[in-house]
């Protein structure tokens, strides 16, 4: 062999090996995602739920495998499908469940779609103006499970597990009532109305309301409820007093309660306890009013303004209301009277209810009833319409004693009882100025117009003559009157001779009658003088006593 022959090469195992870890890394990408997908599939399997379906009468907002399903805002499964009845009535929304959820399938559960609404509680579902509408759902507690349900088309106002109470309300109409409105309890907010439905017998409505916890202790076994819906408005002695509960009370109506002064033990009231639901907090908190007594009155005049609920009271005091105003024919004086129908609460007289119970002696209720009400009727007892409103002329009955009222024969026995009446004020004031009218009508106006037509002919004449006659003669005898004062004023001057003889003589008359006063005076005390003469001593000008003596100085002798 040849110094130049090449040794055989080395083996090339660890190029092998290398090409071989190339290709394993490779490979090794799609196998993970095989396997993270695969973990998926395996996850997904074991989160599916329960599949239900779920009716609305649309699918506003509703899309199919994008639509979800939240609880408390978590997500507990997802709109699947969502497809027409087979009546076309409403839409089917097939819903897959997460596992979970499964207590979302009991037959009390409670499923509706979550869009925004405008109402007089405010607006909710503001959020889904972004992420879109969903169905919210609330589980129930019943035991039993179903997969087809109804959904509702508003949201519930009391979800599953809120702690309160519910009560039912009775109530002739719902008025302004609605699901939501609130529930006040001394003007705060305590609960609100969940449901309401007509009454078995088609006469009332029955109300539902929830009382949240701790609240709902306050609910007593004689507490009164009323509708506290709108503005209560009451014009009394005292002015104006304009009451209500909130403004969402007025807009949405409201119920409010609240147990009477006068309650004795009221305990809190039982879940689903009935009550009534009174009008007004006044009829409400009214002590209780016991056994209506019905009666019926025959008028003899127009009953217009009168009306069904109008007040029915007893001096005063309101004891009742008419239930009913009809029209009778009376074939023997060819007339319409008007028939009333009331009921009277004889227990709102109180106290003197009582007392004449005691009078009427044993028997039933309507026994001393029908007798105290004889015994009235003897002493003078009279229904009345009368005025109660002279802006609206709405009209009420009046029940009070009248002594100059005629005799009349009262049957205790005749059912219903029957009160007798007067006519009401008002009429008597037709009656007297319809009297007033005739005897105005009786008056001889003609006559009496032709004697003062004649008198006042006659007036215009004498009127006539004297602008004709007198008036010119006493215009000249003013004129001459006139110039009488002027001669007089002129001659009464103070630097006229007249004026200083009428002054001289007034002087002259002055002195005369002193001197006839000290003449008097002297007489008096010197009546010897007549005979004897006076002397110089009994001189009237030198007497002391006289008054007249220190005014004239004594004359000489002669």
């Amino acid at each position: 062999m040849s110094d130049n022959t090449l040794p055989p090469s080395p083996p090339t195992r660890p190029q092998v090996k290398a090409r071989k870890m190339r290709v394993s890394l490779v490979w090794l990408v799609p196998i993970v995602a095989a396997l993270i997908g695969l973990s998926m599939v395996v996850h997904d399997f074991l989160n599916v739920g329960p599949k239900v379906v779920v009716s609305f009468l649309t699918a506003e907002g509703l899309e199919a495998k994008k639509t979800q399903v939240k609880y408390k805002n978590v997500v507990i499964g997802i709109v699947t499908d969502i497809e027409l009845s087979d009546d076309r009535t409403h839409v089917l929304a097939s819903i897959d469940l997460n596992q979970s959820a499964a207590p979302f399938t009991r037959a009390d559960t409670q499923y509706w779609v979550v869009r925004p609404r405008i109402g007089a509680h405010g607006v909710t579902g503001v959020d889904t103006l972004l992420s879109g509408a969903f169905i919210g759902a609330d589980a129930g507690s019943s035991e039993e499970t179903k997969k087809d349900f109804t959904g509702l088309e508003t949201p519930p106002a009391v979800t599953f597990g809120e702690k309160g109470k519910r009560f039912i309300l009775h109530t002739d109409d719902l008025g302004s009532l609605d699901i939501g409105s609130p529930v006040y309890f001394r003007r705060i907010q305590v609960g609100q109305v969940v449901a309401y439905e007509l009454a078995k017998d088609g006469k009332g409505v029955d109300v539902e309301i929830f009382v949240g916890a701790p609240n709902d202790q306050f609910v007593l076994t004689d507490s009164r409820f009323w509708n506290a819906s709108g503005v209560d408005v009451t014009l009394g002695a005292s002015g104006l007093k304009v009451s209500t509960q909130s403004m969402a009370s007025i807009l949405s109506g409201g119920i409010a309660f609240r147990e009477p002064k006068y309650s004795p033990d009221a305990k809190p009231a039982d879940g689903n306890a009935e009550f009534k639901l009174f009008e007004d907090q006044t009829t409400a908190l009214a002590p209780p009013d016991g056994e209506p007594k019905y009666i019926r009155m025959r008028f003899n005049q127009s009953l217009r303004g009168l009306v069904v609920n109008a007040p029915v009271d007893f001096l005063g005091v309101n004891i009742g209301r008419v239930v009913s105003v009809d029209l009778d024919y009376d074939a023997a004086t060819g007339t319409f009277p008007g028939i009333v129908g009331a009921v009277i609460y004889p227990q709102r007289l109180g106290a003197a209810n009582d007392k004449l119970k005691e009078q009427a002696g044993a028997g039933d209720d309507e026994e001393q009833t029908s007798r105290i009400l004889g015994k009235f009727v003897e002493r003078g007892l009279r229904a009345q319409v009368r005025t109660g409103n002279l802006l609206t002329g709405q009209l009420y009955v009046a029940m009070d004693f009248d002594p100059k009222a005629a005799k009349i024969s009262y049957n205790a026995k005749a059912r219903p009882l029957e009160i007798p009446t007067v006519p009401g004020s008002f009429d008597k004031l037709q009656e007297q100025l319809q009297a007033f009218v005739d005897k105005l009508g009786k008056i001889p106006l003609d006559d009496l117009a032709k004697n003062l037509n004649g008198s006042l002919i006659e007036l215009q004449k004498t009127m006539k003559q004297v602008n004709s006659d007198v008036l010119p003669q006493m215009r000249g005898a003013l004129q001459q009157a006139q110039k009488t004062l002027g001669t007089a004023n002129e001659a009464l001057s103070d630097d006229s001779p007249a004026r200083q003889q009428l002054g001289q003589a007034m002087d002259e008359v002055q002195r005369t009658a002193r001197s006839v006063r000290v003449l008097t005076d002297f007489l008096s005390r010197h009546p010897e003088s007549l005979i004897r003469g006076r002397t110089g001593d009994a001189a009237p000008g030198s007497y002391k006593g006289s008054s007249s003596s220190r005014e004239i100085a004594p004359e000489p002798a002669q």
